[in-house]
């Protein structure tokens, strides 16, 4: 019988061509959903730190410049710059609102059903890239647009899984007519139902839309560059327009 050593197999392979996705990542099979899971996993055990105690909401809420429980002013514009992330993490206590835990039920559903087909196609970290920055785009829009307006809720990260499934559903040629018709039932009950940010859902949808562009539509010969630049260059642009936002609300002292 033949027998070839470890070692010799390794330095072969290396030359061997690994197959890829249609938009570049390594084609694993049917790979667990790590990323996907992962996220699930923290906004569940987070919810249960909300039910522990209200002032995990309070700490880690997004809000661009508000009261605090005790009367100090608090929000991004005094540098909780974190707020930002760290909102689209919680969700709505039982009691705290219209949806209750039906907030992180709906979310993570979502996350579930369409986050292992996204995270498959796109690689884990293309795929975090996208999560993270949807949910970024939410919490900057809002900032902008309502910055004495508190939120919490994954939906800006979820709403530009949305989008992203749409751009690469599009593009792959694959059945886009269910995600329409989900994106369009939540955009309808966004702006019907009171106490939803909008800002959250449209901000997340609108940077998701974009970067998926990026990931779908970059030629070939360029993919990997563009790939890195596309959410490089999506954070610089949040931050940019949220070290505007500050500025403004520093110079105008809006709560002081």
């Amino acid at each position: 019988m033949g027998h070839q050593c470890v070692e010799c197999v390794a330095e072969g392979n290396r030359n061997v061509r690994q197959p890829r996705t249609a938009l570049g990542a390594r084609a694993a099979g049917p790979a667990t959903p790590v990323v996907t899971y992962t996220l699930i996993g923290i906004c569940a055990l987070v919810y249960l730190a909300e039910l522990s105690s209200v002032r995990v909401v309070w700490d880690y809420m997004m809000v661009g410049q508000g009261i605090g429980r005790t009367g100090q002013v608090i929000g991004v514009a005094e540098g909780e710059w974190y707020r930002l992330v760290t909102s689209m993490f919680l969700h709505q206590r039982p009691g705290g609102g219209s949806f209750s835990i039906t907030h992180i039920l709906f979310n993570m559903w979502a996350l579930w059903a369409i986050g292992p087909a996204l995270e498959q196609v796109l690689g884990r970290w293309r795929f975090l890239a996208l999560y993270l920055l949807s949910g970024l785009g939410g919490s900057v829009l809002l900032y902008l647009q309502a910055p004495t307006e508190g939120a919490v809720g994954a939906s800006g990260a979820i709403f530009g899984l949305f989008a992203a499934y749409f751009v690469i559903g599009r593009r792959l040629g694959g059945q886009v007519g269910p995600i329409v018709f989900l994106l369009v039932i939540n955009l309808v009950i966004t702006f019907a139902v009171p106490g939803i940010s909008w800002q959250g859902h449209v901000g997340g949808l609108v940077t998701g839309g974009v970067l998926a562009a990026a990931y779908a539509y970059a030629p070939a010969r360029a993919r990997q560059a563009v790939h890195i630049a596309a959410p490089v260059a999506v954070l610089v642009v949040l931050a940019v327009l949220v070290a505007v936002k500050t500025a403004e609300l520093s110079s105008s002292g809006v709560l002081l």
